[in-house]
């Protein structure tokens, strides 16, 4: 997938849920930008929500625990870098939306 880059800002437009990890990001409401680090958190041992990403501050990475960020695909506000995508991260993402579809699916049964 190709972005087009606002020349006037460098940022991107928002694309498909579950960008690369490596992708950089700024939320709605923040001030410091964030690196996509993993996916589908879950942020106490016995809940059910989850968080379609985790991230940390950029540029400075992992600090501590504290310094850990969950947020969902529509709490971005702006893109300005996309992680490195191949064959492999396709596939990875494939299976992560059917994974994710599944999990939905038997919460929704549950309840």
């Amino acid at each position: 997938m190709i972005q087009k880059k606002n020349r006037k800002e460098d940022k991107m437009e928002k694309p498909e849920k579950y960008l690369p990890v490596g992708s950089v990001v700024l939320l709605e409401g923040g001030e410091k930008k964030l690196f996509i680090a993993g996916f589908c958190s879950i942020p106490e041992e016995e809940s059910t929500d989850t968080f379609d990403y985790t991230g940390y501050m950029y540029p400075e990475g992992f600090i501590s625990a504290d310094e850990i960020f969950l947020f969902n695909h529509s709490d971005i506000k702006e893109v300005f870098h996309i992680g490195y995508a191949d064959e492999e991260e396709a596939k990875f993402k494939e299976a992560l939306v059917e994974a994710m579809n599944e999990y939905e699916r038997s919460n929704q049964e549950g309840q």
